[in-house]
């Protein structure tokens, strides 16, 4: 850079010349050359500037889901994995008597709760989804640990402040075995649903109306494998359309049974499941 300014200055022949017989005279003035380029090059902008003063009507949030899980851990080995480990979760639950809600992820960011699954043929969760982890075993034995009424009431709070954020739907807050039915089970069939519903927090379904309809199918006959594959697909499941009861459709079911019908989640066709499948919306 310095020799570039000589030759600038002094035609690039004659700069080596005049840089030998003018040595001692030339070291101050080069020293103030080089810090008048370094102060030009130190108040060049870092960045572009930008005027923010406008701002377009045509947006919305990156975020349109909700997932919940539960951790199968308790909370010590629950918050080093999820914030040392190649997983992650926007926010953690504790299972204190008090719980505290960490975040872990800024809602801005992808945070690594999803992996492979899908939501209304939206895959790719991560990047649309914001994750909350609940400090819960999950299935002990032939048993799954229940969620205190403080972490549900916590969950609650947190769940309406980050929808309301993100103006996200009832439909799109969902368990991860929602979106991943082959193979998780969280938040699992102890996890309170209809509580959240009751509130206002996710989809539910009006008990007449599912009263109603299994009076019908009782007399009409329960409908085939490929109306409950159309209608689990309808309400957001990734599920075959092939109009066979195989595993894959089996997962499915069982994954829809654990969210609105947890008293049984054998994954079989049922009139009361069909019921509600179709009082949905």
């Amino acid at each position: 850079m310095i020799a570039s300014y000589l030759g600038t200055v002094f035609g690039s022949a004659s700069a080596p010349a005049f840089a030998r017989s003018h040595g001692r005279t030339l070291r101050p003035a080069l020293a103030l050359a080089a810090l008048a380029l370094l102060a030009g090059c130190a108040s060049a902008p870092k960045t572009v500037p930008l005027d923010t003063s406008i701002t377009a009507q045509g947006q919305n949030s990156r975020v349109r889901y909700i997932m919940l899980h539960y951790t199968a851990g308790d909370t010590a080995r629950s918050l080093k994995v999820l914030s040392q480990g190649q997983v992650s979760s926007h926010y953690l639950i504790t299972d204190d008597r008090a719980p505290k809600a960490y975040r872990l992820v800024d809602e801005t960011r992808n945070a690594w709760h999803a992996g492979d699954g899908s939501w209304y043929g939206q895959s790719w969760l991560n990047t649309s989804s914001i994750g909350i982890e609940i400090v819960n075993m999950g299935p002990i034995g032939t048993q799954w640990q229940p969620y205190s009424d403080a972490q549900v009431s916590l969950l609650i709070r947190l769940i309406r402040e980050i929808a309301a954020r993100h103006d996200v739907k009832p439909q799109h807050i969902i368990g991860h075995s929602d979106a991943s039915p082959q193979r998780k089970t969280d938040p699992g069939p102890a996890f309170p649903w209809q509580k959240l519903a009751q509130v206002g927090i996710g989809r539910w379904y009006d008990i007449n109306t599912v009263a109603q309809f299994s009076a019908s199918l009782a007399q009409t006959g329960l409908p085939d494998v490929l109306w409950f594959q159309r209608e689990l697909a309808r309400v957001g499941y990734a599920v075959p359309q092939h109009g066979q009861l195989d595993r894959a459709t089996i997962n499915v079911l069982a994954a829809f049974q654990m969210h609105y019908r947890p008293a049984r989640y054998d994954g079989q066709p049922d009139i009361e499941t069909a019921a509600i499948l179709s009082a949905l919306e």
